[in-house]
């Protein structure tokens, strides 16, 4: 007959699924900034940190419905049907147009993808940042919201990327995303685009602009 010890080491419940996740050998921690002293393998400087609790809240985070009220990205003017139907000769025009990028954004949001497009964003605001501290906590953030294996807007890189991403943050630059931001723009390029100029989203602008067009006729 099991000890009472042995009995509650072997007991499990359903209770057990709704625990955060322990840390495991498996969890990589986020690497160091030069210039910092961090006390454990997590991005801070004081004693009092934990990787544990950081892990604890991005957890709780991931169970949390994505489906949020859509905040403004960027500040755009209602798009032309011209400029409508431009986004269909090519990804790259759809992307260099702000209005094209927030209809193509909300899409992504429908197909739980939202993260690909925010994350090529901020890769972008990143690349315009001259001040090198700046550039050091936006890239930190960046990591922390796009590349952790922790954070539930991951997104999906190969390896060899990922192993470049941590080399370079030892020494955080303008640039040190830009191999992972290509990476995402090519798999939006590949994957959602098509998807996206055969939604009724899409269909939708354009029956709008030819409405517009043949009224003004």
């Amino acid at each position: 007959m099991p000890t009472p010890h042995e009995a509650e080491k072997q007991h499990t419940g359903p209770e057990e699924a709704d625990r955060p996740p322990s840390m495991t050998s498996h969890d990589a921690a986020p690497p160091a900034a030069p210039g910092r002293n961090p006390c454990c393998l997590c991005w801070c400087c004081c004693c009092s940190c934990s990787w544990n609790e950081r892990r604890r809240r991005a957890w709780q985070a991931s169970r949390e419905s994505k489906l949020q009220p859509l905040p403004s990205c960027e500040v755009c003017a209602t798009p032309s049907p011209e400029e409508v139907q431009s986004w269909a000769q090519s990804f790259d025009k759809l992307m260099r147009s702000p209005a094209g990028r927030s209809v193509f954004r909300a899409f992504l949001r429908t197909e739980y993808s939202e993260e690909n497009m925010l994350f090529w964003l901020a890769c972008e605001e990143l690349k315009a940042e001259a001040n090198q501290h700046v550039v050091d906590e936006k890239a930190r953030l960046i990591y922390e919201d796009y590349v952790s294996i922790l954070s539930p807007k991951e997104v999906s890189l190969d390896s060899r990327v990922r192993e470049g991403i941590n080399k370079k943050m030892q020494e955080p630059s303008a640039h040190t995303f830009d191999d992972a931001q290509l990476q995402i723009y090519t798999l939006m390029h590949r994957d959602s685009y098509p998807r996206f100029l055969s939604s009724p989203t899409y269909r939708a602008l354009l029956l709008r602009g030819a409405s517009q067009s043949s009224s003004e006729a």
